[in-house]
């Protein structure tokens, strides 16, 4: 197992952010290791919405995502397959004057001897994350 976090400010209200990131259909827009997201079910965004993924890296794979917990304009988490780990996806999120703060916590996890892999990845991964969420802050700015 694996965890790890990244934070960043967004120069945007809270409510904008969170509802972006609650919508797993943007995904592919930041996240250049995704090449589609969508959603499976009806209804509105919430707890146990899912989501199938089509991934390009580390290699083509699909995989499912589900929100595991959903509070308006502070918390979403998520949990599913990330590439070749399983693993939750945590956004905190926090209003500081017209900008939010974004926490992401990550935790990763692997069967067998992917479980080894993951504390071996830890520091790559962080850094793609660290990435793609820059890419969120750019797109989220304009």
């Amino acid at each position: 197992m694996a965890r790890f976090s990244n934070d960043l400010l967004i120069q945007r209200p809270v409510d904008a952010v969170f509802a972006y990131l609650s919508d797993l259909e943007n995904l592919p827009r930041w996240n250049y290791a995704i090449r589609q997201t969508r959603r499976i079910g009806t209804g509105p965004i919430g707890v146990g919405t899912v989501y199938r993924q089509v991934r390009t890296l580390p290699h083509p794979m699909e995989e499912s995502l589900e929100i595991t917990e959903f509070a308006p304009n502070r918390r979403l988490v998520i949990h599913g397959g990330l590439g070749v780990f399983d693993g939750s996806l945590t956004y905190l999120l926090e209003p500081t004057n017209d900008a939010t703060r974004l926490i992401n916590e990550i935790e990763l996890t692997g069967r067998g001897a992917r479980g080894a892999l993951a504390g071996i990845a830890k520091h790559s991964v962080k850094q793609a994350v660290a990435q793609n969420l820059e890419v969120l802050r750019n797109l989220l700015e304009r």
